[in-house]
């Protein structure tokens, strides 16, 4: 595809502000990148301003590597020992995503598109809308926090939403695979930077918003303007929207749904709600979870694997997501009782033998997660209920205290100690999270294992995590939560191995020895 081929077709306010620079020279584009080191000879480098990299530093490099254009927001404008050619425009990565979806033939429109938002439940949400829609019979694809699949792809994610070159190249393999319908978690930083753009939604989904990503939206008004994105200006009148209107949000999200004249499917937990989808009974167990759910009237009995009870909300979405779809209520039933586990929410970690404590890990890591979390475990602990937790460093410092008020009224005992602390000073994260502990009394580690209502402070996760495992009686449960499926921990600039399953199974062992 020729250059000018990818950049006519950007947006009016992404219109190059060099045009001159074709008039000489319009390559033929054999691929994109914006990691230099990618480059191969024939591709147009695209140079994104991050907040840790700028990618117009790497210009030079891609070059020698055989680019044969650069589009660029600044710099680059003589490239001629190169023989390349510099486009220049107001934001590269916005434009990225519109150069990405031409190159790649808008691969969305082969694709029954689902996206997902929302604070918390964006993936367990989209495990069992996947399971839903492959029981109906349709070749579906997953991308979100975990990972990416299809066929027999399996990548690991990098991110909640990919940066939309990625989206769009996994599309477009998707849709040549024979993938008929794609489930994505869409997030409020995919939305902000335009990673989904030039992807047009069948099913759009809300499930709830609560404080998080403050560092990077500054407020509350600013975080919603960002979801309210996917409503608003990727839906049409052939779109649904599938709300979960017990949320606060709820109206502002249904009012931009009608802005695009999408179809609104209202889910709600009272069974006296005006909702489409609304919730009769429930009751949640360690094994799962049994529901009966009035689907447009109709009652169903559902039996979900998934464990919490914030899961009914999660589950009212993705039945609506599948009636959006017009699949028949056997085939949701049938999806929702083939979920599988979902990696780090609300996972059981298998004790090796009977008398040990119950362990649950859980990504849980904002305020409303690690509360509804606590609230759903304490139902179905016998004994005490012990959490370990942290909170990730150079993010939003305010909700610190927020989390560790909702633990001490949740828990019996915490062991507070590190997340993923980056670059912050660990001890300063903790001193700021330990501002919000005042419900509950500190003590020593060694005297913590008779107390009630107390804390300590381990820095070390793993000390944390078999401190914790290993004062729990029998009838203790012991909840780890804030990392969930990852399996590393960030300390610095390093990204080392570390996995809360793992070292709650190597804890469990231990006292088996004993």
């Amino acid at each position: 595809m020729r250059l000018s081929s990818l950049v006519n077709g950007l947006p009016p306010e992404l219109a190059p502000t060099s045009p001159s620079a074709l008039d000489s020279s319009d390559p033929l584009i054999r691929g994109i990148e914006y990691d230099s080191r990618k480059i191969s000879p024939g591709d147009l480098f695209v140079a994104l301003s991050g907040s840790a990299v700028d990618g117009h530093a790497y210009i030079q490099q891609a070059l020698e590597l055989g680019a044969v254009a650069v589009l660029v927001e600044k710099g680059a404008e003589d490239l001629a020992p190169y023989e390349a050619v510099a486009v220049k425009v107001p934001d590269t990565r916005r434009a990225l995503a519109s150069v990405a979806t031409t190159f790649f033939g808008e691969p969305a429109k082969d694709l029954t598109m689902v996206g997902i938002t929302g604070t918390n439940g964006k993936t367990s949400t989209s495990y069992m809308a996947e399971a839903i829609l492959t029981a109906a019979g349709l070749e579906t694809g997953l991308i979100g926090t975990v990972e990416i699949r299809y066929g027999r792809e399996r990548i690991g994610a990098t991110n909640t939403t990919p940066e939309s070159l990625d989206l769009q190249r996994t599309l477009r393999s998707m849709a040549t695979k024979g993938i008929s319908a794609t489930v994505i978690e869409v997030s409020s930083h995919g939305l902000e930077l335009g990673r989904v753009s030039g992807c047009q939604f069948r099913v759009a989904a809300f499930t709830n918003l609560t404080q998080d990503h403050l560092d990077f939206h500054g407020d509350m008004k600013s975080y919603l303007a960002s979801k309210l994105i996917l409503f608003k200006d990727l839906l049409d009148s052939d779109s649904h929207a599938v709300i979960n209107i017990d949320d606060p949000y709820a109206h502002e999200v249904t009012q931009a749904a009608h802005s695009a004249g999408a179809n609104i499917l209202r889910c709600s937990r009272n069974p006296k709600a005006n909702a489409e989808i609304t919730l009769m009974r429930s009751e949640s167990r360690l094994s799962g979870t049994s529901a009966e759910i009035s689907i447009r009237g109709q009652q169903i009995d559902i039996e979900l694997p998934l464990v919490g009870d914030f899961n009914l909300e999660n589950l009212l979405v993705a039945c609506g997501i599948g009636v959006a779809l017009g699949l028949p209520v056997e085939k949701i039933q049938h999806g929702i009782s083939a979920c599988p586990q979902v990696p780090g929410r609300m996972e059981r970690v298998p004790e090796p033998r009977e008398n040990m404590p119950t362990v649950i890990v859980d990504y849980a890591h904002t305020p409303d997660a690690i509360a509804k979390l606590l609230e759903a475990v304490r139902p179905l602990c016998t004994g005490r209920l012990i959490t370990v937790f942290g909170c990730g460093g150079d993010r939003d410092s305010t909700k610190r205290p927020l989390m560790a008020a909702a633990v001490a009224l949740g828990t019996d005992m915490a062991i507070l100690t590190s997340d993923n602390p980056r670059t912050e000073d660990p001890q300063k994260i903790l001193r700021e999270i330990e501002s919000g502990l005042g419900a509950l009394a500190k003590w020593g580690t060694e005297d913590l294992v008779e107390m009630d209502s107390s804390y300590t402070v381990i820095p070390n996760r793993k000390e944390a995590i078999h401190s914790a495992i290993r004062m729990a009686r029998a009838e203790d449960t012991v909840v780890l939560a804030g990392k969930g499926h990852e399996d590393y921990q960030i300390i610095g600039t390093r990204k080392l191995p570390f996995d809360d399953r793992r070292e709650a199974a190597q804890a469990l062992s231990n006292r088996k020895k004993k």
